[in-house]
């Protein structure tokens, strides 16, 4: 469909939708980013849902929202300041406006701002005829609901089912106006109703409906378009971080010749791991939901001792329950990835909002001396090989590794270029199939990494102790040894810190010195990144190092530090990686941190960057 009114070329949009839960704000905000995918915009994502399983309907706790930035240039996050504003109801206005730049668009459902929704939000009149909103931002109402009743009248649906299509409604009017084919979301709505032909016919019936209305209503005087992004030449797929570590699981499982068991407990945001993972048993992966955290954490150790790629994953939370069977592992030098989707905290905290405050937990959270390896994906699709590379390490050093995810990285999404299979690093695994040359077998005799041999149970001549009781040195028998138990936790944490010899040194973005490094871990990259960025650009002095590998850090990370005058870590947290830095390398770093279940804005990182550093060199 062509639109007939004046259409403006911008570089990007950032764009978001909100409603109450059941308003369907997800699936219009996943439909806009597969689409925007499609048409070659490099895109970023933030959905953000309540925190309740189901909180009271028109409610401020009940908002749902979904947030994209598509772009023609390379992008790094889901935008800062808001272009347009789409809204259902009062309470999702009031929890959002203040993101809207002044002179945005902001559309709203005028239906839904009754007298019952303002008791609901806890507003004391209608705010769409406040004078703050006319005069700062171009209002358009939209009786969406009626609307929507009127296009789908002719398919026989109930009031209530013909309500639930006004998400189409709204998605048809937000294509019109950025410029969006229809065509991928009317396959979508095909595939997905296709059973229940009426209800398909009256989603694509409102999906016109929406773009028709902004077609012919003279509250638009133009509409917008966000050419094609330049990519590197290859095949791209919009993806999600969740789906991305259950895809590096299942790469990493082919790699290394090795079915996949994935033991777990539900629990948010890291759900969706097994909920992806269920779909591949074709590719030999056994998925374990076992009855509470505890006994998932042990019966991956089982899996691993049995010889498959084990793998279990949780939240802060469940990771505390984890963290005595986590400390077996490590003690039966076992591999095996333990993945943590981080959340706001502490105990429940904020289930549905994003924070990276688990770091010291992943480091220290186990009783005695028990360091594990610990990485962290920068972005959703880094998710896939950072999955493979806490394989290799966990197989390599024969341990427990934990890779730390966040929600703001699980739920969003990006262009991932799919990998060819020849770019992905082979896994080799040997397990020893006879004893030592006719003698005794040692189970905990070295190799050159310090792991120790992965017998598979049953193996003729390999029969050796397991447990939680310290193994004496080699034989793997049980000893209490004084001496032994010193040279066998040394020996433990050594072969942690040995790694830092096989991963990559730290890279930088800009100077290898100058008046400031910005450090950042997980899933502020983006943010830091292109706050960086707009720095370089004015003039700063300033650099960027993102870390990747947390425990161990990497070799040349010391000498960086200390080849800038000064260091900032801005962390969605205390102060954790800061503490960590400040420890191993003696350099006073400066943090700043936030933990309001929001990620970074770009603005406000800028802003402490521009007061760390002289002023800018005139170019």
């Amino acid at each position: 469909m062509t639109t007939t009114k004046h259409v403006k070329s911008v570089s990007g949009i950032t764009v978001r939708l909100a409603g109450d839960s059941g308003d369907g704000m997800q699936l219009l905000g996943t439909q806009l980013t597969n689409t925007s995918a499609l048409a070659g915009n490099d895109v970023a994502t933030f959905p953000d849902f309540p925190a309740e399983i189901r909180a009271p309907r028109g409610t401020r706790a009940g908002v749902s929202g979904f947030q994209v930035q598509f772009a023609k240039e390379e992008i790094f996050t889901p935008g800062d300041t808001l272009d347009a504003l789409v809204v259902m109801n009062p309470a999702a206005l009031v929890t959002n406006i203040q993101d809207l730049r002044k002179g945005g668009i902001l559309i709203a459902n005028e239906d839904g701002f009754t007298d019952k929704d303002f008791k609901l939000a806890k507003v004391d009149a209608n705010p769409l005829e406040a004078t703050v909103i006319n005069d700062s931002y171009r209002l358009i109402k939209v009786p969406m609901t009626q609307l929507t009743r009127t296009a789908v009248s002719e398919h026989g649906l109930s009031p209530k089912i013909a309500d639930r299509c006004k998400n189409f409604f709204a998605m048809g009017l937000v294509y019109w106006l950025f410029g969006r084919s229809l065509d991928p979301t009317l396959r979508f709505i095909e595939n997905k109703f296709g059973k229940k032909p009426d209800v398909a016919s009256a989603n694509i019936a409102a999906l016109r409906a929406g773009w028709a209305f902004g077609e012919t209503t003279e509250a638009f005087g133009e509409s917008y378009q966000v050419e094609a992004a330049e990519l590197s030449p290859g095949t791209y797929r919009n993806i999600m971080g969740n789906q991305a570590l259950a895809w590096g699981l299942v790469a990493a499982s082919k790699l290394s010749k090795k079915d996949l068991f994935y033991g777990t407990y539900p629990i948010t945001p890291a759900s969706d791991i097994l909920h992806e993972l269920t779909k591949h048993k074709n590719f030999g992966v056994r998925t374990f939901q076992a009855e509470d955290e505890i006994s998932a954490m042990c019966a991956t150790i089982g899996a691993a001792f049995g010889g498959t790629m084990a793998v279990t994953a949780s939240s802060g939370p469940g990771i505390a329950l984890k963290a005595e069977a986590m400390g077996l592992g490590m003690m039966l030098e076992l591999p095996m990835v333990v993945v943590n989707v981080q959340r706001g905290g502490p105990s429940t905290g904020l289930p549905t909002k994003t924070e990276q405050s688990d770091l010291l937990q992943a480091m220290f959270g186990r009783n005695g001396e028990s360091p594990i390896p610990v990485i962290a994906p920068r972005s959703p699709a880094d998710c896939f090989d950072m999955a493979i590379e806490a394989w290799r390490i966990a197989t390599e050093c024969m341990v427990p590794v934990m890779l730390l995810s966040d929600g703001y990285i699980a739920n969003g999404s990006e262009p991932w270029k799919i990998p060819t299979l020849d770019s992905l690093p082979q896994i080799e695994i040997q397990h020893p199939v006879d004893s030592n040359d006719g003698e005794p077998f040692l189970p905990y005799l070295r190799d050159e990494n310090m792991g120790r041999p992965w017998a598979i149970p049953g193996t003729e001549g390999l029969m050796h102790r397991v447990g939680g009781l310290e193994k004496e040195h080699q034989t793997g028998n049980v000893s209490y040894d004084p001496a032994n138990h010193q040279l066998m936790t040394e020996t433990r944490a050594a072969k942690v810190a040995k790694i830092a010899e096989r991963i990559p040194e730290q890279e930088v973005y800009g100077e290898s010195s100058g008046d400031l490094l910005v450090v950042s871990w997980g899933g502020t990259y983006g943010a830091c990144l292109t706050a960086v960025r707009r720095c370089q650009e004015a003039g700063h002095r300033v650099s960027h190092a993102h870390l990747r590998y947390l425990n161990p850090m990497p070799r040349n990370l010391g000498d960086l530090l200390k080849s800038f005058d000064r260091v900032l870590v801005p962390e969605l947290n205390m102060g954790q990686l800061r503490m960590l830095l400040r420890s191993a390398y003696l350099v006073d770093c400066i943090g700043y941190n936030k933990v309001q279940g929001k990620p970074f804005a770009v603005s406000e990182l800028i802003e402490q960057i521009e007061a760390l550093v002289p002023a800018a060199v005139a170019v």
